[in-house]
């Protein structure tokens, strides 16, 4: 294997709908490390200068734990394939204490396109995830900016699969007024891990999606009772 070297891989997949995951729903679904990225006007640029044509369009798992086997490729320094982790491709906002859907829908936000690249130095593996998205408003209206929650999570697949790295990110969306939708896009980085084995090489898989609820603060640790 290269001690030092640079990879950028794409392909071109279909993109797939799958379930919606509410604006206040459920637990994380990656892990609970956590951080923040912008979509100021210059990201979509930022986007394609980092990346150029190396990304490719949205994928979603068939199911969980299950990875497509489009997405994987195979080399000497592996730059896993990008897919969106089943039931995290849709994130829909209702109004409060309604269900996201229909008359009550405020916005709805979907992945339109990814991209990564990766750096293998010193026996670690440092990537970048592009992201990019549309938000459309719903019946319900929609404020002028709306927080778009991202977990980015490096996963070896198996039984059990193994969370490697996972990282939270969060990215305003400015939706003008009488504009029904707008674009976003956004660069996950500081994603660094141990170089994987021969033998888990090709079990690499970066997972993306929205996840609101890996943005929460997180609980204090107990303390121990003193006696």
């Amino acid at each position: 294997m290269k001690t030092t070297a640079k990879l950028a891989i794409s392909a071109m997949l279909a993109v797939t709908a799958a379930t919606a995951l509410s604006g206040c729903g459920g637990g994380s679904m990656f892990g609970s490390s956590s951080g923040t990225g912008s979509s100021s006007p210059s990201m979509s640029s930022r986007f394609s200068q980092l990346f150029g044509s190396n990304s490719q369009a949205a994928v979603t798992s068939d199911a969980p734990g299950t990875p497509s086997a489009q997405a994987t490729d195979n080399s000497d320094l592996t730059c896993p394939g990008v897919q969106i982790r089943f039931g995290a491709s849709t994130l829909a906002v209702g109004l409060p204490g309604k269900p996201a859907s229909g008359s009550d829908l405020r916005y709805q936000g979907t992945i339109t396109r990814t991209a990564r690249d990766c750096t293998l130095s010193n026996g670690q593996i440092t990537a970048r995830i592009g992201i990019q998205g549309r938000v459309i408003v719903g019946p319900a209206g929609a404020p002028s900016t709306v927080d778009v929650p991202i977990r980015v999570a490096v996963v070896q697949d198996g039984a059990p699969e193994k969370i490697i790295f996972t990282k939270a990110f969060k990215t305003a969306v400015e939706l003008p007024s009488g504009d029904l939708n707008a674009e976003f896009s956004m660069v996950a980085e500081g994603l660094t891990y141990p170089v994987p084995t021969a033998a888990a090489n090709d079990q690499y898989i970066f997972y993306v999606g929205f996840d609101p609820a890996g943005l929460k603060p997180e609980a204090p640790a107990r303390g121990k009772k003193k006696k």
